[in-house]
């Protein structure tokens, strides 16, 4: 059993619990309200799925390689891959907080904690164990 991708994929439940209550309720249910171009719309509310179809199957991917489900070198290649996402996830969010004309960025802006904690503790998992 690998610890680190157990850790890993209890913060990614946290975020899909996140992604379906606060998300919902913040971005998409606002989103869906605001007045702007239909097609546009649309494809925000297929992107607001599609990041959740991401986090529920990174989330069992970190599940199933942490429980030593699948083999050790087919698991490494999936966590890398998921470990990689997520940082990039996180890199691109705070470059996105920096230049932002929001008011304390960091405060609403703020998913980049879980995703980077994401990504390091899946390669701690590969590079540690």
């Amino acid at each position: 059993m690998n610890y680190y991708f157990i850790a890993a994929a209890i913060l990614g439940f946290l975020t899909c619990i996140g992604h379906f209550t606060y998300g919902v309720k913040q971005y998409l249910n606002p989103m869906l309200a605001a007045s702007f171009d239909p097609v546009a719309k649309a494809f925000m509310h297929c992107v607001f799925h599609y990041v959740s179809v991401f986090l529920l199957l990174s989330t069992l991917v970190l599940t199933v390689c942490g429980l030593d489900l699948v083999s050790y070198m087919q698991g490494i290649s999936l966590v890398l891959f998921v470990a990689l996402n997520f940082a990039l996830f996180a890199v691109w969010q705070i470059y996105f907080a920096f230049f932002s004309e929001i008011n304390t960025p960091f405060k609403h802006l703020f998913q980049w904690t879980l995703f980077s904690s994401i990504s390091l503790l899946s390669l701690m998992g590969i590079y540690l164990t």
